[in-house]
């Protein structure tokens, strides 16, 4: 009587795994790009420490302050006051951070001297 074999060879197993693994190396790429979430999240965060920094020099000088007054407060390498408001730098590209003259975020800066009541996200 002849016995009967069950089960894969040693072959079968190894081309199933070299096929998982080409569409691994293939598939995954496709999926995750992380560089641009990255990116997103650094903006994010550097907008959240500008309007930090703009919180904490309306009290600290009791009043609302100009952009230039507003960049010394953004502890931030390569951060400074442009007319439009706080350029900050992300991965060695400047960004700029908005700023308005009215509380409604409607009306932009157009000097390092204007006084600054609101403050926008990175586009």
């Amino acid at each position: 009587m002849k016995a009967i074999q069950k089960g894969f060879t040693l072959i079968e197993l190894v081309i199933v795994i070299v096929i998982l693994g080409i569409l691994a190396a293939i598939a995954i790429p496709k999926y995750v790009d992380l560089s641009t979430s990255a990116l997103t999240a650094a903006k994010a965060g550097m907008t959240g420490a500008v309007k930090s920094s703009f919180a904490i020099s309306i009290a600290d000088l009791q009043g609302f302050p100009t952009v230039t007054q507003l960049a010394t407060y953004v502890q931030s390498e390569g951060s400074s006051a442009v007319a439009t408001g706080i350029q900050v730098v992300i991965n060695g590209v400047n960004y700029t951070v908005p700023t308005y003259t009215d509380t409604t975020c409607a009306t932009p800066t157009a000097a390092v001297g204007n006084t600054v009541q609101c403050v926008g996200s990175i586009p």
